[in-house]
């Protein structure tokens, strides 16, 4: 149907309603009563009213309709031109031919206000909003790219050829107004991987467009290391950029000699920066989510801190050093993949078997190799042991969420709990602690957490109630549940006693552990896995790895130490692959 056929009767209907709303109105009636006195009075319109009383002068005849104009005029406010209309049609038909009848002149009418169709709304309502949404970041007015081109420029007139190298590419950096440690992505974004160097022209092309394009510092980070037609980051896009600050940063100097473990390094500090920046657990880091994290603030601290232990959240070698450790403790066959019984042997089975399994189900891991081979790699013990020993983050409370949710229905059932709460009874039995009856343990959690739907909880409640870790541990640590028993009134007043900025319980407990390591091998003690008193040569290979920054004056490595080949001294399977 056409779209003015569509409208007709709408328009009709309008008219219709101005039409009986005109006539209603007492003025309007006193017109027409006086109009039918005269047509009813002898000698018709023309002489005059009827009662001997002299009628009001007829009007001029007009030669065009009247209606058009009513219906331009506002409603509830009709001019005299339609009474007019109505009592010259009247006249027409002649004394003795009765009111002249509505229907008739509505349909006169009709065509004449059909044909002035209603204009549509223009659209420079919506032009009006101001843009809100930048996904390359808001733009500035205040950037002059082209004195920006201009200084990059003058700084490759002072290398050969107008050409820049990597060890070049920090005087580069500078000029384009970045960290020193963007000059990796920088050299590489500009194709200086594939030549080995890195012509001004190409730069400058590259760097215009950038800064035509995005806005902020994270769209500019993505653009650099993001794959072609890609506007997202994933882990082998960090690679480039992290081998830079293994070679270059000064608190890593000792590790450079050790290119073994550089890929072990490298793989560690990409799952911490998934962890806490990828927050939609998509495997892709995209510009909005970088924006709301730290890390290129922590990216522009590795230029100032020469220290890399000081860097907890991302960098730290001490961290790398503690994880590495705890997962060669476990990975006997040191294949780097473990399997659910290596990793219930995390400290002395803390974890419960039922939660082991749930960590092998691929509820938390990716790639289908957990599912093939029942083994887990290396970067995901580094997402288990984060979560394990600090579960007062987002992400642990999300890791540990999803463990227990056995249906993945958004929401852990009281069945759910009671599964987990079951093993946690047997292991108290075992050790002679009465344990609580699940009734009695649920009432409580129902008071830590405090759900908003009665018999479920769901993420949202365990990320407000501030306590997710007391809950979580409940159901399946048992080392941590009983410490949280014994010390329930004294742990507030000594985080309330605390001076200085609270380490988390992640910077915590790879403090300790650190430590702990660093007193085994200093007084050569056996390692917990039943290694003798004398490290292997590949112990002796970590622990020349420790940083100096952190070594005890008392710890020296045996001197050749550092010219100690793998390959030397143990087969290919005791060997972590480069």
């Amino acid at each position: 149907m056409a779209p003015g056929r569509a409208l007709r009767p709408v328009l009709k209907m309008k008219v219709d309603e101005l039409f009986l709303r005109w006539l209603s109105e007492a003025g309007t009636q006193a017109l027409l009563r006086d109009g039918l006195r005269r047509i009813r009075a002898p000698g018709g319109p023309g002489r005059g009213g009827g009662a001997g009383r002299p009628g009001p002068p007829a009007p001029a005849p007009a030669p065009a309709p009247a209606c058009p104009p009513r219906a331009r005029q506002a409603p509830g406010a009709p001019g005299p031109a339609p009474a007019c209309c109505a009592l010259r049609r009247g006249a027409a038909c002649g004394p003795g031919s009765g009111p002249p009848e509505p229907g008739p002149r509505r349909c006169a009418g009709t065509p004449a206000v059909q044909t002035r169709k209603e204009e549509p709304l223009p659209p420079a309502a919506s032009q009006s909003i101001p843009a809100f949404y930048f996904p390359r970041g808001r733009p500035q007015d205040t950037v002059n790219v082209d004195a920006v081109i201009a200084k990059i420029e003058r700084t490759f007139t002072q290398f050969p050829h107008e050409r820049a190298t990597m060890e070049d590419m920090g005087r580069v950096a500078k000029a384009c107004g970045c960290p020193l440690y963007w000059k990796g992505p920088l050299f590489c974004g500009a194709g200086g991987d594939r030549t080995g160097s890195v012509s001004v022209h190409k730069f400058v092309a590259m760097w215009r467009k950038i800064l035509q394009n995005c806005h902020d510092d994270a769209a500019k980070f993505v653009h650099l290391l993001m794959s072609p037609g890609c506007n997202y980051l994933v882990q082998e896009d960090f690679v480039p950029f992290l081998q830079d600050v293994v070679n270059t940063h000064p608190g890593l100097a000792f590790l450079r000699e050790a290119s073994e473990f550089h890929s072990r390094y490298i793989t560690t500090v990409i799952q911490r920066i998934f962890y806490t920046v990828n927050r939609s657990w998509s495997g892709r880091i995209t510009c909005a989510e970088l924006r709301r994290s730290t890390f290129l603030q922590n990216v522009a601290l590795l230029e100032e801190e020469a220290d890399i232990n000081q860097l907890t959240e991302f960098f730290s070698y001490e961290h790398f050093y503690v994880i590495y450790c705890k997962f060669w403790e476990l990975d006997t066959d040191h294949d780097l993949l473990i399997d659910a019984q290596d990793l219930a042997r995390h400290n002395d089975h803390a974890v419960s078997s039922r939660m082991i399994e749930r960590v092998f189900s691929g509820a938390v891991t990716r790639g289908k190799r957990v599912q093939k081979e029942g083994k887990i790699s290396y970067a995901d013990f580094v997402w288990f042991l984060i979560s394990e020993e600090d579960k007062k983050t987002p992400t642990s409370i999300e890791y540990w969420f999803r463990c227990m949710d056995l249906d993945g229905d958004g929401a852990l059932s009281m069945f759910e709990l009671e599964y987990f709460y079951e093993e946690q009874c047997r292991r108290l039995h075992s050790l002679a602690i009465e344990a609580l009856p699940f009734e009695d343990c649920l009432c409580q959690m129902l008071d830590l957490v405090k759900p908003r739907s009665e018999g479920r909880i769901t993420l949202r409640d365990l990320k407000s109630c501030g306590l997710a870790h007391v809950f979580f541990d409940t159901f399946f640590n048992l080392e941590k549940y009983l410490d949280h028993e014994q010390r329930e009134q004294a742990c507030p007043l000594r985080e309330g006693e605390s001076e200085g900025p609270e380490l988390s319980d992640w910077e915590r407990y790879a403090a300790e552990e650190y430590d702990i390591l660093v007193a085994e091998e200093a007084a050569g003690e056996p390692w917990e896995d039943g290694y003798e008193a004398e490290l292997s040569p590949v112990d002796q290979k970590l622990s020349a790895l420790r940083s100096p920054l952190a070594q005890r004056p008392f710890f020296e490595a045996p001197p050749g130490l550092g010219a100690v080949e793998l390959c030397e001294c143990a087969d290919d399977d005791d060997l972590p692959p480069s």
